[in-house]
């Protein structure tokens, strides 16, 4: 079904990455979600009103509280796809997370109603009259809204959307919520037992726990989340075929929404080659990054010395001594200078962030590691943490 929807309405051929396709996907995704979560409300309203059920009732103005959020990530879409202005020379992507966050929002607010109301329930618990209608909508809603789910997730998937992706898993928790419901409706049928606001309890808190954890999930986007590691390793793997480029340390990843990324590193190149032939490689580093990878890109020249004997085996000496204090540690921008009776080492010192060691310690015990083998060398260590 889903495939099919879009074909009819965005065609075979299609680009995720394109603004305005993007906003195709995401308009066909908010209105089938305003559409299906409508005429779910009325239907629950209904039968909810009909059987004196909190429980339903409560499901329905999830419901349409998730119409709602439909609506708001719909509005969030068409904003985050409007060009740059004076106000916003990067866009306007980070509207999308915005949108999310308040639809996280809505979410939990829901979850706290319905758990007030399903109190209240147990406070004045009355048998639900429940008739085979009852059972037979409940039971067509839970299908509805997992389609929705696979429905959610594959566009979220397709077009990198954190608020599809909270709207999926938004699905999938209203199908166990609705699941519950219907369960405590068919024991109120025919056990004539009522569990209905224990039902309702379970599913606040479902409820509570997706908002929750989707909030997080957008907070982290909104405060700068950690690039996908496999975005990092590709950049590193794709420097490999520049054979300028001996290595590159210190890449950042900005996020400004959705296919708006911009990327900066330091790119080595021998210290002895030709300066404007490195910096013709760089330049097409940074044309061809663009056209892979579709993120703007600036890239830092970065002289090395690596063809100094003397230089390479101190390089390795002093890496070997930052392993021995951390496996994980490594080292980039090394220079050295000679004197009479010592010589300096000079160099960055790059820590994990999983790594709980404070930067100033680590600089000072790799330092005296350094000084323990020999004396006679002397470090100016930059201690830092990466950016990915």
């Amino acid at each position: 079904m889903t495939n099919f929807l879009i074909r009819i309405f965005i065609g075979k051929h299609n680009d995720p990455t394109d603004l305005k396709t993007r906003g195709k996907f995401a308009t066909l995704a908010g209105v089938t979600g305003i559409l299906c979560n409508v005429l779910l409300f009325a239907g629950k309203l209904t039968i909810g009103i009909l059987a004196a059920s909190v429980a339903i009732i409560a499901d329905a103005f999830n419901n349409i509280s998730d119409a709602g959020s439909a609506v708001v990530t719909l509005i969030g879409f068409r904003l985050a796809s409007k060009p740059v202005d004076k106000e916003h020379p990067l866009g306007h992507g980070r509207i999308e997370y915005v949108c999310g966050f308040i639809v996280d929002m809505l979410i939990i607010l829901v979850g706290f109603e319905l758990f007030k109301s399903s109190i209240e329930k147990i406070m004045d618990s009355k048998v639900p009259h429940v008739g085979n209608v009852t059972l037979w909508i409940l039971g067509a809603a839970i299908l509805v809204k997992f389609w929705l789910f696979l429905f959610y997730r594959k566009i979220g998937k397709t077009i990198q959307s954190s608020a599809l992706r909270a709207q999926a898993a938004d699905s999938l928790s209203d199908c166990v919520a609705t699941t519950l419901v219907l369960v405590s409706s068919i024991i109120a049928k025919y056990f004539g037992v009522a569990i209905d606001g224990w039902a309702g309890i379970l599913v606040a808190a479902f409820i509570l726990y997706t908002g929750v954890k989707a909030a997080k999930d957008t907070i982290d986007l909104l405060l700068g989340s950690p690039p996908d590691p496999e975005f990092i390793k590709n950049i590193y793997k794709f420097c490999e075929n520049y054979t300028q480029i001996v290595g590159i340390h210190d890449v950042m990843v900005h996020d400004y929404g959705p296919g708006r990324q911009i990327v900066s590193f330091h790119a080595e190149v021998p210290s002895d080659s030709d300066i404007n032939l490195a910096h013709e490689e760089v330049d097409k580093l940074e044309r061809d990054m663009n056209e892979e990878f579709g993120c703007i890109v600036t890239v830092h020249l970065d002289p090395i010395v690596v063809n100094d004997e003397r230089v390479n085996e101190l390089r390795a000496f002093a890496l070997s001594c930052a392993q021995e204090v951390h496996p994980k540690f490594t080292i980039h921008d090394f220079r050295m200078t000679v004197g009479e009776k010592h010589i300096n080492l000079i160099f960055d010192l790059l820590i994990p962030n999983d790594c709980k060691m404070p930067t100033e310690d680590a600089a000072k015990a790799v330092e005296h590691n350094i000084r323990a083998q020999n004396p006679n060398y002397f470090c100016v260590i930059r201690a830092e943490h990466p950016f990915v």
